[in-house]
């Protein structure tokens, strides 16, 4: 038998050798192809609901509180409580997209500008506990948790550091609030509302909104609660199978095509995080997507590190367009609205461009994942202490001096 003969199986017309117990090539690669597409429409799928999950703890939030979400930043008369403010607010709703809109909409409605820039900051730390929060359903897995939490806390450590650096310097000079005042004077805003070019929320709304009317049937408290349960829920749902699709995918082309938009240089990494967040419109969601990948190993934390720095940029753009649609002091919104993305874009540039500064958040996220991995109570009084226990104890001090 000829090479040709062996390699084929096939001798002219005829059959011969082992040919009928060999699968055919051909067919292996088309059904290989075919699988992957399915998988990779279970992901999008599993995304589009993840995304839908978000909006429905932000629903039951606002039915469950009523008008008193906007009430928690009313008392907020110094910067400090301010801060808390925000990085509360923004914690019990898992969305910095909606506390700056609202905090978008009460500067249009008289808010002073000074007393909006701290809560704005602080929820950018509030921002952070979804994708930390999403890092505990690795948590049987040691090696995985310790990846996977400390992805998630470089995000918290990189904001933390921001305030750190910006908060005391507009306290003392109010450049943040200056420079926004120069953009919001650069644009002319008259009858050009975008508020309403939400594509993710257009696309959501059929399930968000039928979860939404069937669970305020049982009252706004009671149906509130059961729709930030049922969305706490199906993130963690979504997140557990987007992980386990991801590790199958994460092979040959489909790797490289990711490592092509996130692994390639810190440049890439920023780029296409901010460029997914304005389309998700949701930071959270962005960065809990890259938890999985991170627990998985097929990234590492310096490669996830640049994509969430991009998605603190591409998140100010709810605010932008939120700022559009406002009735009221149109400039002073679109001045707030300014003043978020000039404190992310300068929180990257200075911490990222500084190289004393660059790694101080992977440095502590690394030292913080391994510390969890070896003691799971770490990691929930690290979420609990750094959301809620220390802000609440500092919003008491700050009322009382």
């Amino acid at each position: 038998m000829s090479d040709a003969t062996a390699a084929t199986g096939v001798k002219g017309d005829e059959i011969v050798g082992d040919s009928l117990l060999e699968p055919d090539p051909q067919m292996l690669e088309a059904t290989s192809s075919k699988s992957n597409m399915i998988q990779w429409l279970a992901v999008a799928m599993l995304v589009y609901f993840l995304v839908c999950a978000v909006g429905l703890i932000g629903s039951g939030f606002k039915a469950a509180t009523g008008d008193e979400a906007k009430e928690m930043f009313a008392f907020a008369t110094n910067p400090f409580a301010g801060l808390v403010v925000g990085t509360v607010a923004t914690a019990l709703i898992q969305s910095s997209s909606t506390v700056t809109s609202i905090i978008v909409g009460l500067v249009a409605g008289g808010l002073p500008v000074s007393v909006a820039v701290p809560m704005v900051m602080g929820a950018n730390i509030g921002t952070s506990i979804t994708n930390t929060i999403v890092s505990l359903g690795h948590v049987r897995e040691k090696k995985e948790f310790a990846r996977a939490f400390s992805a998630a806390t470089v995000h918290d450590f990189f904001n933390l550091l921001s305030v750190v650096i910006f908060l005391p310097l507009e306290m003392a000079f109010g450049f943040l609030e200056k420079i926004g005042g120069a953009l919001a004077g650069l644009f002319v805003v008259e009858n050009a509302s975008m508020g309403n070019l939400n594509f993710v929320k257009a696309a959501t709304k059929p399930v968000v909104g039928n979860a939404k009317h069937y669970a305020l049937e049982l009252g706004d408290q009671v149906g509130g609660v059961l729709l930030i349960v049922g969305g706490v829920v199906l993130i963690f749902i979504t997140i557990h199978y987007v992980g386990k699709l991801l590790k199958q995918l994460m092979v040959g082309k489909a790797k490289e095509i990711m490592h092509a938009a996130i692994g390639k240089g810190p440049i890439s990494g920023i780029v296409s995080g901010t460029i997914v967040t304005v389309f998700v419109q949701s930071s959270s969601t962005t960065t809990s997507l890259m938890v999985p990948l991170a627990g998985s190993g097929a990234f590492g934390l310096k490669q996830i590190y640049p994509f969430t720095l991009g998605a603190n940029i591409g998140t100010c753009i709810t605010a932008l367009l939120a700022a559009t649609a406002v009735d009221g002091n149109a400039n002073a919104a679109l001045q707030i609205a300014f003043i978020h993305l000039t404190y992310n874009v300068l929180g990257v540039l200075i911490i990222y461009g500084i190289p004393l500064l660059r790694f101080m958040p992977v440095r502590a996220a690394e030292w913080l994942g391994v510390t969890a991995a070896e003691n799971k109570f770490v990691a929930l009084a690290y979420i609990l202490g750094v959301f809620f226990i220390i802000p609440g104890i500092c919003l008491g001090v700050s009322s009382i001096v």
